[in-house]
Formats: structure tokens, C-alpha cells, sequence
């Protein structure tokens, strides 16, 4: 007669040169034939032991969050969010409407209208939703296991810890300027959008585990870095520090009254910067830019190119005008002569070798006013 049963069986010896010995039988069929039993066997070494103990503790693509969600899907919901709310932003900045602030009050327009919420130029919030586009289009294919484009699931769960580790480092520096440069304003929706970056990038890591998270360091690392330099890069060129003196008073626009009077040679030095195109910028409360000023007098100042960098008012946070941004002001004034940007104060002497004036005339005086600000710069 033949009995067909199902077993398990796990039992130890002893070997000389090991520990333990396991035999380890997995639902074979035993077939009993008599007095022969006939079975399949494996006998594991302690490594393999090591590796069969492990398997229960390794994180899954597919391991589920609260209520039997898994990650993948917490990261599109995450995402979805974020989507929605800087498109919100992304359509008010477009239109040029206000948004609607349940906290912090103006405050939250003076801070998503500054001259830190565009990046050389691009909206933030345009590149912030299609950064929580990205991350939870990927998300979705990484959770129903339907990548594109030949992508395995490790090589997308890496393309997803990129992304969300550069909207993270994003979100950090952001946290700082708000702190630093708007320390008594308050924007709920930076904030919220802060927190989904955060979770998105937490949620990724905890999807790979802290393995994986240390293999992949040096990249994240790298990521961070090229994240932080284009973000500074692109504030330094725009943004000017705005003067601590005017707190958080708005000063409506109000163009400079000049005094004093124009000299032959400032009449005919601004006469010929004009003519090749040069420009000077400033802006109205900048007493930099009145000096300068106040060095042609007022006939001549009428001759110069200006451009003013705060055509509206100004307070903290008021952004430049466009003209301002695509030249990267840094300072004021500032000079554009033939390609060449001086910053500063301009003496004659600098403005006619920069420009190729032919002093003429004038070639005294120029000489005279170069000896005397050599003079005045080795002064102690």
C-alpha cells in the first residue's frame, strides 16, 4: 500500500567543524514503499543559515504602510499633492494674481512674489510641480510594476531617491532663506510644500532601507551639491540684499532730485556713454547711486541710460525689475559699457578708458581727476 503525506522537518547535529547542521525539508513528498522512504534534502552550512534567518527582515518594493498601503502609493499620494498646490501657485504667478493666505496674511505674497521665488528666471513653483509631477508619475509605475522605457524596478527606484533627494536639499535651503530673510513672515504654503518633500524623500529611503541608502550615499551626496550650487548661483545673480535700515517700511518709487551742476566734461562724457549704448543701474533709495549721480549734476544725469531696478516702490523682498534680473545685478550702481559690467562708483577716468572716450579738451582735467583718486585710494 502506498501513503503519499506532506512534512516539514527541522532538527539539528553536530559536526566537527561547524556549529550545527540543518536539514531542512520544504513540503516534499514522501512516498513510503514498504520499509524505503525516499526524500529530498538540503543541508545548509551557517552562511546559508545566515541568509534563510535574514529573508524575513529585508524591506520589499511592495511593502505596505498604515492601512495596507503600500510605500510606492504613499509617495504618489505625496506627490499628487504637492502637484496640486504648486500648480495652484504656478496658474497665480502666471496670471498675476494674489494668493489666498490663511496664515501669515500679506506677508505669504510678499514672499512667493520676491525676487527667491524664481530660479534664473523660471517660477519656483513651475519647477516645483513638475519636480512632484515627476516623483509621483514614477511612484505610480513603481507600485503597479509598469516602468517604461526598458527601466528595472532598482534602477527606478534610484531615479526616485535622486529626485526626491534634490527636491529635499531644495526645501532645506529654502527653510534658511525664509529664516533669514523673511524672519517675521510666514507663507503656509512654503511650509506644507517643505513637509511633502521631506515625507516623499523619508518615505523613498525607507522603501530601499538603510542599506541601499548607504550604498547610494556618494550619489545623493553629489545630487545635494549640484542642487545647492545652482541655487546659490542663481540668488547671487538676482537677488540684492535689501537694506536692514528700511525694516519692513514700504517706500513708494520716488526719483532722486540732483543738486549740483554739470560740468563741460561730465556733459560730454554722458553724452558720449549714451551714444555707444552704456547704461547704468541703481535703484531710487541706493545712496551709492545719488553720488554717482551727483558727479554728473543734474544736466548731465538727464543724458545717462538708467535703468531702475525698483520702478514700483521697494520693501523687503520686492523683486527686481526684469530688465535688472537678465543682468545680473549684484550691487549698486553698476555699470554695463560695451559688454564690460563695472560695479560701483565710477570715477571720470575709469568711465572714459571704458567707454574709448576722446577727452580732447578735457585730457587735463581726466589726468588731473585719475591722480587724484590714485592718491585718494593709498590713503590709509
Amino acid at each position: 500500500m502506498e501513503t503519499i503525506v506532506s512534512v516539514t522537518v527541522l532538527f539539528l547535529f553536530s559536526r566537527p567543524k561547524s556549529r550545527y547542521c540543518c536539514l531542512y525539508i520544504e513540503s516534499d513528498r514522501v512516498r513510503c514503499h514498504g520499509r524505503q522512504v525516499l526524500i529530498q534534502v538540503k543541508c545548509l552550512n551557517d552562511s546559508n543559515r545566515d541568509n534563510v534567518e535574514s529573508e524575513p527582515t529585508s524591506v520589499s518594493s511592495g511593502a505596505s504602510g498604515p492601512a495596507g498601503i503600500s510605500s510606492y502609493s504613499w509617495c504618489a499620494g505625496f506627490g499628487g499633492l504637492g502637484f496640486l498646490e504648486t500648480g495652484y501657485l504656478t496658474y497665480l504667478k502666471l496670471t498675476g494674481l494674489d494668493a489666498m493666505c490663511p496664515v501669515g496674511g500679506g506677508s505669504c505674497n510678499d514672499i512667493l512674489n520676491s525676487s527667491y521665488a524664481a530660479i534664473y528666471g523660471i517660477p519656483l513653483p513651475l519647477i516645483g510641480m513638475v519636480a512632484y509631477g515627476a516623483a509621483a508619475f514614477l511612484a505610480l509605475k513603481l507600485a503597479s510594476k509598469d516602468l517604461s522605457f526598458g527601466i528595472d524596478e532598482r534602477n527606478g527606484g534610484l531615479i526616485l531617491l535622486g529626485t526626491t533627494t534634490s527636491m529635499a536639499t531644495a526645501s532645506a535651503y529654502f527653510l534658511y532663506i525664509l529664516s533669514t530673510q523673511f524672519p517675521d513672515a510666514s507663507c503656509s504654503y512654503c511650509l506644507v510644500s517643505v513637509l511633502l518633500s521631506f515625507l516623499l524623500f523619508f518615505t523613498t529611503a525607507k522603501i530601499l532601507g538603510s542599506q541601499k541608502i548607504r550604498v547610494e550615499f556618494g550619489l545623493q551626496l553629489c545630487i545635494a551639491a549640484i542642487v545647492f550650487a545652482a541655487l546659490s548661483n542663481s540668488y547671487s545673480a538676482s537677488a540684492v540684499p535689501p537694506p536692514a535700515r528700511f525694516g519692513e517700511k514700504f517706500l513708494p518709487y520716488s526719483p532722486t532730485e540732483i543738486k549740483a551742476s554739470s560740468s563741460p566734461l561730465a556733459l560730454k562724457l554722458a553724452a558720449h556713454l549714451r551714444s555707444i549704448g552704456a547704461k547704468m543701474y541703481g535703484a531710487f533709495w541706493c545712496s551709492h547711486c545719488l553720488e554717482q549721480k551727483e558727479m554728473f549734476g543734474s544736466e548731465a544725469t538727464k543724458l545717462l541710460n538708467y535703468g531702475e531696478c525698483y520702478p514700483d516702490g521697494f520693501k523687503i523682498g520686492t523683486p527686481l525689475s526684469q530688465e535688472c534680473k537678465e543682468v545680473k545685478i549684484k550691487g549698486f550702481p553698476m555699470w554695463v559699457i560695451k559688454g564690460e559690467v563695472l560695479e560701483g562708483i565710477q570715477e571720470f577716468p575709469e568711465l572714459a578708458k571704458a567707454s574709448g572716450f576722446e577727452a580732447g579738451e578735457y585730457s587735463g582735467e581726466l589726468a588731473q581727476l585719475a591722480k587724484q583718486s590714485a592718491e585718494a585710494n593709498m590713503q590709509p
